[in-house]
């Protein structure tokens, strides 16, 4: 009695010897070609333009809310643009401002504003900070 493998070899003929070589190669500018974009997709997107966060907020009256927040920018040239909300206990907005972070602040720095509210708030969120080819707030 023959292999099975022989059988099948027999029938439908034995694989090409050149085909492992092929698959191979294929195979390895796939991981070359997923490992660039894999760099690319971290170096672009792993140090944004500006990114931001909360320090501090506070609530100095009936219609005046303070927040104090860090902006870091890859340099002073790039101007921001950073989103502050104010909530009621009820949850309603009640201020927002844009508040433009520019030259005249350093690369690293923590920026103090005030805004208007329609009636008291309890909190202040930092939505974020974007920059010119960056539309997501960080």
């Amino acid at each position: 009695m023959s292999q099975p493998a022989s059988v099948l070899d027999d029938r439908y003929g034995a694989p090409s010897r050149a085909r492992r070589p092929v698959v191979i190669g294929v195979v390895a500018v796939l991981v070359v070609a997923a490992t660039a974009w894999l760099v690319w997709v971290i170096g672009f997107h792993g140090r944004p333009e500006v990114s931001s966060q909360m320090v501090g907020y506070g609530v100095a009256g009936q219609h005046s809310a303070t927040a104090r927040f860090s902006v870091v920018r890859r340099s002073t040239d790039v101007t921001a643009q950073c989103v502050l909300t104010a909530y009621a206990s009820d949850h309603a907005v009640v201020g927002e401002v844009t508040v433009p972070v520019g030259a005249r602040y350093s690369a690293d720095a923590i920026v103090r504003s005030t805004m208007r509210t329609e009636r008291r708030a309890t909190t202040v969120e930092l939505v974020g900070c974007t920059a010119p080819g960056q539309d997501k707030p960080r």
